[in-house]
C-alpha cells in the first residue's frame, strides 16, 4: 500500500506518517529529498530531476511506504503512484501556533536573537500564513485542492487538531477497508 499525507506545514504531516511508520509502513518525508542538507536547514533545494530520482528510488524499494509533505509540484506522475492520499486541515490559528512552537523549540531563542535566523523565521512564518489563501501562488489549500481533484485513489480527509490516535486509527480503518473491498 502506497499513502501519501500532505496538507500545511504544521497540520501534522510528519507526525502522521512517523506514527503510521511505527505500524508497518516506512516512513519517507517529502522535506528530506527537497532540501540539500545545510547548517542551519532549508537553505537551499535540491534540484527536481534530482530529488524524484531519490525519493521514487526509496518509494519503489518498499511495498508499504508512506510519504508525508507536498508533493504536488514534484510531476504528474505522482498523481497515480498512491492507494491512498491523507489530506489534513487544521485551524489556521492553531496551525500557526503549532508551527511558532516547533521553531522556536527546533532552534531556540537565536530564531529571536540573531539577526538573519530572525529574518528568516519571519520570513518562514509569513510564507505559512498564506496558505489558506486563495491568490498565494505558493504551497496553497487551493493548489493542493486542485491537485486533489485530480487523484483517482481515495482521499481521507483528517482534522489536525484530532488526537494523533484518532487519525492513525481513521488511516489503518480506510486502509483495512481498502485492502478487504472486492477487487484487492
Amino acid at each position: 500500500m502506497k499513502i501519501h499525507v500532505l496538507g500545511a506545514s504544521g497540520s501534522g504531516t510528519t507526525t502522521l506518517g512517523s506514527e503510521l511508520g511505527k505500524s508497518g509502513w516506512h516512513h519517507l518525508d517529502a522535506d528530506d529529498y527537497y532540501w540539500v542538507k545545510t547548517d542551519p536547514p532549508f537553505q537551499q533545494k535540491v534540484a527536481l530531476d534530482v530529488r524524484n530520482q531519490n525519493i521514487s528510488r526509496d518509494f519503489e524499494a518498499q511495498d508499504d511506504v508512506v510519504i508525508s509533505g507536498s508533493m504536488f509540484s514534484w510531476g504528474n506522475h505522482w498523481k497515480k503512484a498512491f492507494d491512498l492520499v491523507v489530506f489534513i486541515r487544521i485551524d489556521p490559528g492553531l496551525r500557526m501556533d503549532r508551527l511558532r512552537a516547533r521553531e522556536e523549540a527546533r532552534y531556540g531563542r537565536i530564531i529571536y536573537e540573531d539577526k538573519e535566523r530572525n529574518k528568516a523565521f519571519k520570513a518562514f512564518i509569513n510564507w505559512a500564513e498564506q496558505y489558506d489563501y486563495p491568490g498565494f501562488t505558493g504551497r496553497s489549500l487551493r493548489l493542493h485542492e486542485e491537485w486533489i481533484s485530480e487523484l483517482s485513489c481515495p482521499i481521507l480527509r483528517l482534522d489536525g487538531a484530532a488526537r494523533l490516535e484518532h487519525n492513525v486509527k481513521r488511516v489503518l480503518d480506510q486502509v483495512h477497508s481498502l485492502q478487504t473491498s472486492p477487487g484487492n
